[in-house]
C-alpha cells in the first residue's frame, strides 16, 4: 500500500492511497464467505456455493463493493498511522479507482488535530477574591442549620409572612374550572414565591377555613400562561418554631457538645469552601489568559458538530426536565435567537480550545494519570449524576468511556500546572500559592477544565 498526505489547510487533510489488488484477498475471501452465507443456488449446499457460480449469477461486482466496504477502514487506518495524524471525525472517502485484479485507489478527507506551539505560560498574572469569613457570613451558616431543625405546630391565628399554610385551590379560565386546576392538602410556606403570584398577599391574614380569590398567570398545565381566578381555601395554619441557638442545639446538630465549638468549625469549612472557590477562581481565569496566548486554528466541522451537540442537549435534556421548550427559555433568558446561537459558539470554540491546547500540555508535560486519582474523579462524576460509584462505573466501562474520564483528569492536571506556574493574586495583592500537587487544586482544576468543554470530547 502506497499512501500520501495533503494538507488542505491546517485542520484539514486529504490522504490518497494505492492499494495492490493482491491487498484485497483476505476481504475478498470474506465477501465471497459472506455472500455464501446469505444466498442459495439449486443444486448447492449453502456456504458451498463456488466463487465461479457467484461471480455468475450475481456479479463480480457485487463482491468486489462487499471486499471494498470491509477493506477500507483498514487501508484509511493504516494510512492514518503511517502519516501519524490524530483525525477527528469520520472522513469523506472517495473511490478514485477500482480495477480487479490490478489495483484499489481511493481518497480521504478528514479533520485532524492542529498542530499547536505552546508559549512560555509563566508570566500569566490574575488576580482573585480574597479568602475572608466574617463572623456574618458564620452566624447566617448557623441560621440556615438551625433552620433545618425547625418544627411547625397548628396555631390559632391568622396566617402570616412564615408560616406553613395547608390549602386547597381551584382555578378558573373564562368562568371555567379546568381539569387539572383543582389541588388539596397542598403546603405552602408564604413568602417563600413557590406556589403562584399573588397568593401570599391571599393567605395572608386569612385563619384555617378562611376563603380568597386571586387572579395570577398559570405557570403549567394545561391552561399555561393564562390568566386564572384561583380560589384559595386555607384549611390549616401552622408556624414554625426554631430551637434556640445554645449548647443543646449545638449537640442536637453536629458532634459538639458547645455552640462555640459549633461555631468555630462553621468557620473553618466556610474558609474551606471559599479557598476552593477561589482555587476555581483562579483555574478559570488562568485558563482563559492562557487561551489567549495560543493560536488554535478551528476544524470547522467539528466546531459545528459540537455546537448541535450543546443546542440538542440543552433542548432535548435540560430544557426538557425544566418543562420548558426553546423559545421560552429564550424569552425567559431576554435573548434573541441570534444572540443565543453566537454565544453557543463562542462556548464551543472555548471548549474545543481548551481540549486542545491542555491536551498538548498534557503530552509536553508528560502529565500522567493514577489509578487513585482516576478512582477519585469517578466518584466525584457518580456523586454529581445521582448515580451509585458502581453503576457509574459499570456505564462508564460498558460505554468504552474510561479514556474520556483519564482525559478529564490529565486535562485538569496539566492546567494546575500551568495554574503553578503562574502568579495568583488576591484583592489585597498578596500572591496565593496553588500547589499542582495539592488534591484539592487538581479537583479544583478538573471543574474548571469540565465548565469550560461542555460537552466537547474530540
Amino acid at each position: 500500500m502506497k499512501s500520501a498526505v495533503e494538507t488542505l489547510n491546517p485542520t484539514r487533510v486529504r490522504l490518497t492511497v494505492e492499494v495492490p489488488f493482491e491487498e484485497l484477498k483476505a476481504s475478498l475471501d470474506a465477501a465471497y464467505k459472506k455472500i455464501n452465507q446469505q444466498v442459495t443456488v439449486k443444486g448447492f449446499r449453502q456456504g458451498k456455493i463456488p466463487a465461479r457460480v457467484i461471480d455468475q449469477r450475481f456479479g463480480r461486482g457485487a463482491v468486489l463493493e462487499e471486499a471494498v466496504n470491509d477493506a477500507l477502514p483498514k487501508f484509511y487506518t493504516e494510512a492514518i498511522n503511517e502519516a501519524e495524524l490524530n483525525p477527528l471525525g469520520q472522513p469523506e472517502v472517495d473511490i478514485k479507482e477500482l480495477k480487479d485484479g490490478e489495483l484499489l485507489a481511493f481518497t480521504a478527507e478528514v479533520d485532524i488535530r492542529p498542530t499547536l506551539e505552546i508559549p512560555d505560560y509563566s508570566g500569566i498574572e490574575v488576580t482573585v477574591d480574597s479568602v475572608e469569613v466574617t463572623d456574618e457570613d458564620v452566624e447566617k451558616s448557623l441560621e440556615q442549620l438551625r433552620d433545618r431543625f425547625a418544627t411547625t405546630a397548628p396555631v390559632e391565628r391568622a396566617a402570616a409572612e412564615g408560616d406553613i399554610v395547608t390549602v386547597d385551590l381551584e382555578a378558573k379560565v373564562d368562568g371555567e374550572v379546568l381539569e387539572d386546576g383543582v389541588a388539596e392538602g397542598v403546603d405552602y410556606t408564604i413568602g417563600s414565591g413557590q406556589l403562584l403570584d399573588g397568593i401570599d398577599e391571599a393567605v395572608t391574614g386569612l385563619e384555617a377555613g378562611g376563603t380568597a380569590t386571586f387572579t395570577s398567570e398559570l405557570k403549567g398545565g394545561s391552561a399555561e400562561g393564562k390568566e386564572a381566578e384561583v380560589k384559595v381555601v386555607v384549611t390549616t395554619v401552622k408556624s414554625r418554631e426554631l430551637p434556640e441557638l445554645d449548647d443543646d442545639f449545638a449537640q442536637l446538630a453536629s458532634e459538639f457538645d458547645t455552640l462555640e465549638e459549633l461555631r468555630a468549625d462553621s468557620r473553618k469549612r466556610l474558609e474551606r469552601m471559599k479557598k476552593f472557590d477561589q482555587a476555581t477562581q483562579a483555574q478559570e481565569k488562568v485558563l482563559d489568559e492562557l487561551i489567549k496566548l495560543v493560536e488554535v486554528p478551528m476544524p470547522e466541522k467539528l466546531l459545528e458538530d459540537e455546537v448541535n451537540t450543546r443546542k440538542h442537549n440543552l433542548e432535548h435534556h435540560q430544557l426538557g426536565q425544566m418543562g420548558l421548550d426553546l423559545a421560552k427559555y429564550l424569552e425567559i433568558q431576554g435573548k434573541s435567537a441570534e444572540e443565543f446561537d453566537a454565544e453557543l459558539k463562542e462556548q464551543a470554540e472555548k471548549g474545543i480550545k481548551t481540549q486542545f491546547i491542555l491536551d498538548e500540555i498534557v503530552n509536553k508535560e508528560k502529565v500522567s494519570v493514577g489509578q487513585d486519582e482516576l478512582t477519585e474523579h469517578l466518584m466525584r462524576r457518580a456523586q454529581s449524576s445521582g448515580m451509585s460509584p458502581d453503576q457509574f462505573a459499570q456505564a462508564v466501562v460498558e460505554g468504552g468511556q474510561v479514556p474520556m474520564l483519564v482525559g478529564e483528569v490529565a486535562r485538569g492536571k496539566a492546567l494546575a500546572t500551568v495554574v503553578e506556574a503562574a502568579t495568583v493574586k488576591d484583592a489585597s495583592g498578596e500572591v496565593i500559592s496553588l500547589d499542582d500537587e495539592d488534591e484539592e487544586t487538581v479537583e479544583a482544576a478538573t471543574e474548571a477544565v469540565e465548565a469550560a468543554e461542555g460537552t466537547t470530547e474530540a
